[in-house]
């Protein structure tokens, strides 16, 4: 029971971690992805924000490229451009010429505005207040004409700008640059009218060095910031370029309020800068769901449903355990001997792959291009036969090894009854018994058959000894023909060669040799010992074969 509850903990604890990881990982992940989307989806929109605002300071280019002022006193120097300023966009709010008169203009510009119906004929102040003609010296600004003209616009114009603390600069900078200049966010229309922005491009008369006036265009804040989008990752606001402290809201209604940031206010997600007219326009992006508290409440069910699976699969496996722990032992007894039989097939799968693998090669190598049939197909016969008779021995030990004078049997070489063999009856491994096996049937398939210079078989000795004292014994084999030469011996096969001066010397980690004497042909190997017996394989197979002993 003890065994079983720290089993039950174990798995609980290690639920718990699994849990824990997964959840941080789904928040990782949510955090990332929600960042991604999130930037990907402001980029966009800072792009569209600022294509928009270049159509319209494009606007304002074309339209005062277009504008020709032979006098600056008409109240009607709009109308050749309405067409125009139409076909390219009608989001503005006013389009209005701004015209700049010289004291000596003021009272003919009166007389104009009068003949074009305006509600408010008089030149004046910008918040309509009375100016004395006689007391100005210099030039001002004073709005001549605008488009569209609706109730709320026609009496407007008459009013001069120089005084205005936002129209005014942004004019006076317009003519120093000569380029279109946006001013600060402010009321349009009237004093609680829809915030928005003025752009102002200078209207330059041929050979004049000053501006003649200026044609500008209103814009509300709402439809540029593009802040209407319900489906919208973020919400946008556009900081004040007065104060750091503020900043502009448009709501779903595109009313556009300016409210202050405290310091306990949720920092932007991203701040992008926009151009227009002239100057840096900041655009801060909140996201209109917390990507944090999204992610966390994610890793959350993530971390519930760990825990609830784990408390599950806890409960149930000590119920199961509880219930069957008199079977433990016989089902650990059976899973035992099911993983040595699956060792015991893998073992023999890789003996057979070896098996076909040298099979392959001998076939190969017999049946070589421009053999002689006849003697190929004895070779091959007696090849596979020598390997078939080495399978069986090894079959016959559970593969643990062959005693070595078994491999001289008649069944297994030819001429087995003319070999004397000595040396000590030792074990040699299964790879070892393989390649020794293979070594005679080609020493012995390839001996003279009676064409011997006295006329007499060849006599065989197969002679081997150990020698040298552990761990660095030596096994030293030695095969000797008599009464053969080299010429009355038949020549060694390609596979024979490859197999005496390679093959064999490289399985066993030794060496060979082989050369004739006056009176005899000799083949002598020499290997450690430990590769011929090859001890590591034989405890491993013990090992595969001892009986599986039940878990207590």
């Amino acid at each position: 029971m003890v065994r079983l509850g720290f089993i039950i903990g174990f798995l609980a604890l290690i639920g718990v971690l699994l849990s824990g990881l997964a959840a941080w990982r789904v928040h990782d992940q949510e955090l990332t992805l929600d960042g991604i989307a999130l930037a990907r989806a402001i980029d966009v929109h800072a792009s569209l924000v600022q294509d928009r605002l270049t159509e319209r300071e494009l606007l304002a280019r074309v339209a005062s490229g277009l504008f020709r002022a032979p006098s600056v006193v008409k109240a009607n120097m709009l109308q050749p451009l309405r067409s125009s300023i139409y076909a390219f966009k009608t989001d503005f709010v006013v389009a209005s010429w701004i015209a700049r008169l010289k004291p000596t203009e003021l009272g003919a510009a009166q007389a104009e505005l009068k003949s074009a119906g305006f509600s408010n004929p008089t030149i004046r102040d910008f918040d309509d207040q009375p100016l004395d003609l006689k007391a100005i010296d210099k030039p001002i600004d004073v709005l001549m004409d605008l488009e569209p003209r609706t109730p709320d616009t026609l009496g407007v114009p008459g009013r001069a700008y120089d005084r205005h603390s936002i129209v005014g600069p942004m004019l006076a900078q317009a003519m120093a640059t000569g380029k279109p200049v946006a001013s600060d966010p402010i009321p349009l229309l009237r004093q609680n009218g829809p915030v928005g922005l003025v752009l102002a491009a200078p209207v330059q008369q041929e050979g004049a060095s000053e501006a003649a006036g200026f044609v500008t265009f209103s814009y509300e804040l709402a439809p540029l910031m593009l802040a209407n989008d319900d489906r919208s990752l973020f919400s946008v606001v556009l900081k004040d370029p007065r104060d750091s402290h503020d900043e502009f809201v448009a709501n779903d209604s595109a009313a556009v309020t300016l409210r202050a940031v405290t310091p306990d206010a949720p920092v932007p997600s991203m701040v992008r800068t926009v151009t227009f007219g002239g100057r840096d326009w900041s655009l801060a992006y909140y996201a209109k769901t917390s990507a944090l508290i999204r992610a966390q409440q994610t890793a959350a069910i993530v971390a519930a449903i760990g825990l609830a699976l784990t408390g599950i699969i806890c409960g149930l496996f000590g119920y199961v355990a509880y219930n069957n722990l008199r079977l433990s032992r016989e089902i650990q007894v059976r899973i035992g001997f099911e993983r040595r039989l699956t060792a015991v097939i893998d073992e023999l799968n890789h003996r057979v792959k070896n098996i076909l693998a040298v099979i392959q090669s001998i076939v190969t190598r017999t049946l070589r291009h421009g053999s002689d049939m006849d003697v190929s197909r004895e070779l091959l016969i007696g090849r596979i036969h020598a390997m078939s008779n080495v399978v069986t021995l090894l079959s016959e030990s559970q593969w643990q090894g062959v005693k070595l004078k078994g491999l001289f049997e008649a069944r297994a070489i030819p001429h087995a009854e003319r070999i004397a063999v000595n040396g000590p009856d030792i074990a040699v491994s299964a790879r070892a018994a393989q390649s020794l096996s293979l070594l005679f049937f080609e020493l012995a398939s390839h001996s003279d058959e009676g064409l011997s210079l006295v006329g007499k078989h060849p006599h065989i000795v197969a002679h081997w000894e150990i020698v040298g004292d552990e761990p660095e014994t030596i096994f030293h084999f030695r095969w000797e023909e008599f009464n053969t030469s080299a010429a009355t011996r038949r020549e060694d096969s390609d596979f024979g060669l490859i197999l005496l001066d390679r093959v064999a010397p490289e399985a066993l980690g030794g060496t060979a040799k082989r050369y004739f004497t006056d009176v005899s042909y000799v083949y002598e190997l020499t290997a450690p010992m430990v590769t011929v017996v090859d001890m590591s394989e034989r405890d491993r197979t013990e090992q595969l074969s001892a009986p599986v002993r039940p878990v207590r």
